[in-house]
């Protein structure tokens, strides 16, 4: 577990660090993946329709609802090192 964690603080450290911008629908599933590992499943309320980011970032966030910390963080640090 220490391990695990460790190694997903790397990969948050690497993301800000990625040679290429990735576009947005990756964007948003480093995003969900992060919200998923750190804070677990989404209990926010649904942004309105007018805050399209937010929405975005909210879907992306609940689609990953059940996902366990320990997944998430895994599907994380797999992501960021394919992005590297």
């Amino acid at each position: 577990m220490a391990d695990l964690k460790a190694t997903f603080e790397a990969a948050v450290a690497n993301s800000k660090n990625l040679s290429e911008r990735p576009d947005n629908a990756t964007l948003l599933k480093i995003y969900a993946l992060y919200k998923q590992a750190t804070t677990g499943d989404n209990d926010e309320k649904k942004p309105g329709f007018s805050d399209i980011v937010a929405r975005a970032k909210w879907e992306a966030w609940t689609k990953l609802s059940g996902t366990s910390a320990d997944d998430a963080m895994q599907q994380y640090i797999d992501l960021i090192e394919s992005l590297s």
